[in-house]
């Protein structure tokens, strides 16, 4: 095949570029055109995101788009194309290929609101979208929810059903046909790409007609008979979705790749879990997410001739297992996965690489008063500010809060809870974020005490207080930060009185980190297995201080461990290199004993990127679909949203178990909302002011599902107002005391419904409910 070998010039400013394949070469989409596919052609779709420009080693991700009529030509030029481009992009490229309709939620996040597939081939005249061209008559069937698309169908009402909207494209007028079984996120965003198409193909000149109600909209209906006649019999139904199940998705096969003399094997190796140190970085890999999608995982040794094979096996593996042809393919390279093929695997770490001119692990030291210039990091980073605003601490004891003295306030205790409340400034507005700080030893008398607490405050602040829950160890920057690197976490328990730490015959110190936003120190067991040579440690005995600095450790690590260690003992320190340890350390550590000494560094939390999941519910279990590349606009309310901000909180089994409980029952309000919405599509699910809540018929739903609702009418008002938790009948969730009384009751006690109730504020309510005795 003549291919051109010479590739198109690309435009660092912008994060999109798309060429079609045009008489085999790679021909620029105007960015007017983007979002326009032709079926009778294929794409390449190059995104580098512009956050990550910056970012050495930023992933890129490249695609080539097959239409479901283009030719066999135009596909091999395509796949050609997209090699020699990813050669020259690097390693971390991610390549896909996408199939029209099937495409991956990657793609789609590209186009807002949506993408349209044309019927027909380019004209030779490259005119991707024609403005102000009104002699023009199209159907175009609009679906989706989140990632919406329009397809060209026949002029007919044989191509309408119950479910999606229907635009029908007049030129001079453009009339979207709402089906009667669509939901009102739908209808938005199909409004949204209608809108778009009017702004530009018709300069926005076109008028624009919805029907929502055939009754209501006779006019438009007149309009929609006169072009398409008059409709004979009942609306045809939906045909059924060939989707992948989640259980399919969750059969994940590993395959090695390799050849044999002139054989290609493909050999498996492992099924779920998997773990990472099954990928060799001198091979090359096939894993099967159960035919929903294909990942071909290159090492950074294989052969080049390895890489340029990886559509051709993937596409002969799918052949061979029987899927479907337009099964998604995605090809990744060693140090530049996917979050989407990580998360496959039972734990996935960093690789960390060596600095070529020194042959040691780099690290970078954070300097927290420069973040303002810096604001991507600062982004990732979760820094508001540059932490020089107002910190208050309360320590839980009993069902109290105490204050500490702002001398204590980084000294915590593993066996206590702790609230945090950090007050600054943002473009002259006054701003909150409370921490609800969890030690590991905590009792759940007291992690329960410390979530009523959290809930006075916020009352006692109308609301505005953010709160993030914060677990021992799992500090994130910011939390860290304001204390400037100065963390101390002592082990037990203890009363805020003013005073110190209690003293002890002998205490090991952990210090961990290089600035003030990664620095933490942890009391562990006094023993010599609790050292690691990656770091630093001291070691409080009755008569001297020994700082241990371990051989991994570095300049800004020791530093950092100078200043910490003030805080914890005002004695002079001993300086003791690990190797040259005086009998005495051992002595006091009870003996020499095997410890960790492989040299590595903090994590690296600038690695990772947060992640959107939109929370759905079309089968009644609850399901998440992820939201690539996302942005503020795809937050809309109408959808129930998950963000994850990548920082991990490390439990142990009885957390985990314990707090499962709590999840559960947040996962069946969020069930319970989303089935509400899909009840009746008239009905809008709303957040309320705060963000906080559902709407009143979601609320009364997710109380139904606990299991203390379960008792069948309401209690005597005696049995729940001013009653404390242990007092409460069998049964009664304390945090909702209000909901087990009769709606007579209710209506008497509160002057409103349940339902009026629950659609207020959620301050609103804990404040009336603290004021009648149900707080």
């Amino acid at each position: 095949m003549d291919i051109t070998p010479g590739l198109p010039a690309i435009d660092s400013r912008r994060d999109l570029h798309i060429w079609i394949i045009e008489n085999l070469k790679m021909v620029p989409v105007p960015e007017r055109a983007y979002g326009n596919f032709f079926e009778e052609h294929c794409y390449i779709i190059l995104h580098v995101p512009q956050s990550l420009k910056t970012t050495q080693g930023a992933a890129r991700d490249l695609h080539y788009w097959v239409g479901k009529k283009a030719g066999a030509e135009a596909q091999g030029a395509a796949g050609t194309f997209v090699q020699h481009l990813q050669e020259t992009l690097g390693g971390a490229t991610v390549q896909h290929r996408e199939v029209q309709g099937y495409e991956s939620d990657c793609f789609r996040s590209y186009f807002h609101p949506g993408v349209v597939y044309r019927k027909g081939g380019l004209a030779s005249a490259l005119k991707h979208v024609e403005t102000n061209t009104y002699n023009i008559q199209r159907l175009l069937r609009i679906k989706g929810s989140k990632h919406v698309s329009a397809t060209e169908v026949e002029l007919s009402w044989n191509s309408f059903n119950k479910d999606d909207i229907f635009l029908l494209d007049l030129g001079h007028v453009m009339i979207q046909w709402n089906g009667p079984k669509s939901s009102i996120s739908e209808k938005a965003r199909g409004l949204a790409l209608t809108c778009s198409l009017q702004a530009r193909e018709r300069g926005g000149r076109a008028h624009v007609g919805v029907v929502d109600d055939e009754g209501q909209a006779t006019d438009l209906m007149e309009i929609l008979e006169a072009v398409l006649g008059r409709r004979v019999g009942n609306l045809c139904a939906t045909m059924a979705n060939k989707s992948i199940s989640q259980l399919q998705k969750a059969n994940v096969r590993l395959y090695h790749v390799y050849e044999k003399g002139e054989d290609l094997v493909i050999q498996e190796l492992a099924t779920r879990p998997l773990t990472q140190d099954l990928l060799r970085e001198e091979d090359c890999y096939i894993l099967d997410q159960g035919g929903f999608r294909i990942y071909v995982w290159q090492g950074r040794m294989s052969s080049l001739q390895e890489k340029r094979a990886a559509f051709s096996r993937a596409l002969g593996f799918i052949q061979a297992k029987g899927y479907p042809t337009y099964t998604n393919v995605e090809v990744v390279n060693d140090g530049a996965e996917s979050a989407a093929f990580k998360q496959l695997f039972r734990t996935w770490s960093v690789k960390q690489h060596r600095n070529r001119n020194r042959g040691k692990l780099s690290q970078v030291k954070l300097d927290v008063s420069k973040l303002h210039s810096q604001p991507e990091l600062a982004a990732q980073l979760r820094m508001v500010d540059d932490c020089s605003g107002k910190v208050e601490v309360w320590c839980i004891q009993d069902i109290s809060r105490q204050p500490v003295h702002p001398k204590l306030h980084g000294q915590l205790y593993a066996g206590n809870c702790y609230l945090v409340l950090y007050t600054y400034q943002k473009m002259g507005q006054v701003q909150y974020i409370l921490y609800l700080w969890q030690g590991h030893q905590a009792t759940k008398h007291k992690i329960k005490a410390l979530n009523s607490n959290a809930e006075e405050l916020d009352l006692m602040y109308h609301g505005a207080l953010v709160q993030e829950h914060v677990t021992m160890g799992s500090e994130p920057p910011h939390f860290l930060a304001i204390f400037q690197g100065q963390l101390v976490v002592f082990q037990g328990s203890t009363e805020h009185s003013g005073k110190g730490p209690p003293a002890s015959a002998t205490r090991l110190f952990h210090v961990q980190g290089t600035d003030s936003c990664n620095t933490r120190t942890m009391e562990v067991p006094a023993r010599a297995s609790a050292l690691n040579s990656s770091d630093i440690f001291l070691l409080v005995t009755a008569g001297i201080c020994y700082l241990w600095f371990g051989k991994g450790c570095s300049g800004d690590q020791r530093e950092m461990a100078r200043m910490v260690v003030t805080v914890i003992s005002e004695k002079n320190k001993d300086i003791v290199m690990e190797g040259q340890e005086p009998p005495q350390f051992w002595e006091a550590l009870g003996g020499r004993a095997p410890y960790p000494s492989n040299k590595s560094l903090p994590e690296d939390v600038t690695n990772f990127q947060p992640r959107l999941f939109e929370c759905s519910s079309p089968m009644g279990h609850l399901v998440l679909s992820e939201m690539v590349f996302f942005s503020q606009e795809d937050l809309d309310k109408h959808d129930i949203m998950l963000l994850d901000t990548c920082h991990e909180n490390k439990q142990s089994y009885e957390e985990v178990v314990d707090g499962s409980l709590r999840a559960v029952a947040a996962i069946s309000e969020i069930t319970a909302a989303l089935k509400g919405s899909q009840d009746s599509s008239e009905n809008e699910l709303e957040l309320g002011p705060n963000g906080g809540g559902t709407s009143a018929s979601a609320s009364a739903s997710s109380y139904h599902s606990s299991p203390g609702s379960m008792i069948n009418g309401g209690l005597p008002r005696e049995q729940l107002m001013h009653q404390a938790a242990e007092d409460l009948p069998e049964g009664v969730d304390p945090a909702h005391k209000e909901f087990y009384l009769s709606d007579a009751d209710f209506q008497d006690i509160f002057g409103k419904s349940k339902e009026e109730f629950y659609s207020m504020a959620k301050w609103k309510q804990q404040q009336e409910k603290k004021q009648l005795g149900f707080f």
